[in-house]
């Protein structure tokens, strides 16, 4: 079970990371075109810059899972240090629900700011729904749930005061 759950999390956490980094392609590559548009021809493109914000919140919910599947989000390097190995992954624990806590906020307030962003729209991209920036958030909240938990059952420590 715990073999195929985080063989499951490894395929959504690459999935998430390889989105956000396609979301950051998309987002440079507007702002060259932004670039382009504004001082080369002189008659700039408005909607390049809503787009841009957008793919970077995309960018951000979905690069946000691998970090804590790494284990480099949450710290708490000077108390770990000087830990025990059985206070360790008590702390594992604790920093698990904590992060876990702080996830379930995020969904819970991104599913309420998507379904009341159904009926706005973007300025810049006129039919397109907030309701599609919004969504980044529970969709970055289910990915990082599910890094979380990975990271309690195999702890990656991947960050450079707690590399193993």
């Amino acid at each position: 079970m715990k073999t195929t759950f985080l063989l499951w999390e490894s395929r959504l956490t690459g999935l998430s990371m390889r989105l956000a980094c396609a979301m950051l392609a998309l987002a440079s590559a507007l702002g060259v075109f932004q670039i382009l548009t504004r001082f080369v021809l002189e008659q700039p493109a408005e909607w390049t810059e809503v787009m841009i914000r957008f793919s970077l919140i995309w960018m951000v919910f979905l690069g946000i899972p691998t970090a804590f599947r790494q284990g480099s989000m949450v710290s708490v390097d000077v108390v770990y240090r000087w830990s025990p190995p059985r206070i360790k992954r008590v702390l594992d624990g604790v920093v698990c629900i904590a992060a876990l806590g702080l996830i379930a906020v995020i969904f819970w307030w991104g599913i309420d700011y998507a379904q009341r962003g159904r009926v706005q729209t973007m300025i810049g991209l006129e039919g397109v729904s907030m309701f599609w920036a919004y969504l980044a958030m529970p969709v970055g909240a289910v990915f990082s749930a599910l890094g979380i938990v990975a990271n309690l059952l195999d702890p990656q420590r991947m960050e450079l005061e707690t590399a193993q």
